[in-house]
């Protein structure tokens, strides 16, 4: 991500990943797991040509597990932004927002948050061209905000925008941490901790195991090498060092059960996990009153 390359081109990754949220909206039954109709359209004129190319591999094992993966994860990570507006957030920072839809398919409830999309100046401004084209007008709650995650600190360019630090934010930071430093993703967790009670991240992580390594190696050879992995206790570990209270792991389990149960199209719950959110716990004098619950499915 070099969002001080104003030439760099919209990641790769980020239109793979809209390809698969408009693919699930066309080829996959009903109920939907995400409700997305804005993608198709960021993908235009080269959306049928796109989904007439998928469509062979459409129902193959890999194809179904990956798209199930990528619409569960926003499913997450909008439902527990939800439930953090009803405790009281009132900001929402998407990281890495590539082209995610949230902002411009916002329900109601959703109107009275400053939503604030983050990414390289490249994806920003090919996601607005496409907007533009499909005469999709920016949300009046809707700020972008151009960072470099590695040249540039979260917490500095996030000062530059209208954000502010002291009310409590949700932070939706999915398929970002691999492609960043390690020092990079525990700058994103430090600064989000440092957030009031009840703000809260949900993110995405992968695990140094075999079963994610040809998709690292395709993802590697478009150009976006995955850097950084982290086992579950691991990062729980972390996370409640820095003063986040909960820690919750998505059980895919309970997600086939609640979501994918009785469906006709064969698409399951994917059998990776790696889908967590933390909310941030009361500060006393300066400590973090740690707890991390961890659920495994």
């Amino acid at each position: 991500m070099n969002s001080s390359d104003p030439q760099r081109k919209a990641s790769r990754t980020a239109l793979s990943v809209a390809m698969l949220r408009a693919v699930h909206q066309t080829l996959d039954g009903q109920p939907k797991i995400l409700d997305d109709p804005i993608a198709a359209v960021l993908l235009g004129d080269e959306f049928d040509e796109r989904v007439t190319a998928y469509q062979d591999r459409a129902r193959e094992p890999r194809s179904m597990e990956l798209r199930s993966q990528v619409v569960l994860r926003s499913r997450f990570a909008e439902d527990r932004l939800a439930d953090a507006v009803r405790r009281g957030a009132r900001q929402c920072v998407i990281l890495g927002a590539g082209f995610d839809t949230f902002a411009y398919r916002q329900p109601d409830w959703a109107h009275t948050l400053r939503i604030f999309e983050v990414d390289h100046h490249g994806t920003q401004e090919e996601k607005r061209r496409r907007l533009g084209r499909a005469g999709i007008t920016q949300p009046a709650n809707l700020e972008y905000v151009a960072i470099d995650f590695e040249t540039t600190s979260l917490r500095e360019g996030l000062q530059r925008s209208s954000l502010d630090f002291s009310t409590p934010t949700f932070f939706s930071c999915l398929g970002v941490l691999v492609y960043l430093t390690r020092d990079a993703v525990d700058a994103i967790f430090e600064l989000v901790a440092g957030f009031p009670q009840g703000s809260e991240i949900a993110f995405t992580f992968s695990p140094p195991d075999r079963a994610v390594s040809d998709l690292a190696d395709r993802v590697s050879s478009l150009g976006e090498p995955w850097r950084t992995y982290f086992n579950p206790e691991e990062i729980i570990r972390h996370l409640a060092a820095l003063g986040f209270q909960e820690t919750s792991m998505l059980n895919t389990g309970e997600a086939e059960r609640t979501l994918f149960q009785g469906r006709s199209d064969g698409l399951h719950a994917p059998r990776r996990g790696g889908i967590a959110a933390a909310i941030v716990g009361p500060d006393f004098g300066g400590q973090r009153n740690s707890r991390s619950a961890i659920q495994t499915g």
